[in-house]
């Protein structure tokens, strides 16, 4: 299998341990790194593990309910 293949929202929220939602949620509201190709989001895992470790996807924002 290859390892920089772009991850569907399926696979990025089953890879995060999140619902759909919140992915689409985070795009949104905290930058994640997603691609849109058409009308489908696509993900570099490499970035969004980037992304997660410098915070950004932390849940204990004011106003936060999580999701985990």
């Amino acid at each position: 299998m290859m390892e920089d293949r772009w991850l569907s929202v399926d696979e990025i929220s089953a890879y995060l341990g999140i619902k759909r939602d919140t992915v689409y949620k985070w795009i949104s509201e905290r930058q994640m790194p997603g691609h849109k190709i058409g009308r489908l989001w696509k993900f570099n895992k490499k970035e969004v593990d980037e992304w997660v470790k410098s915070n950004k996807a932390d849940n204990n924002e004011p106003g936060s309910k999580g999701d985990r």
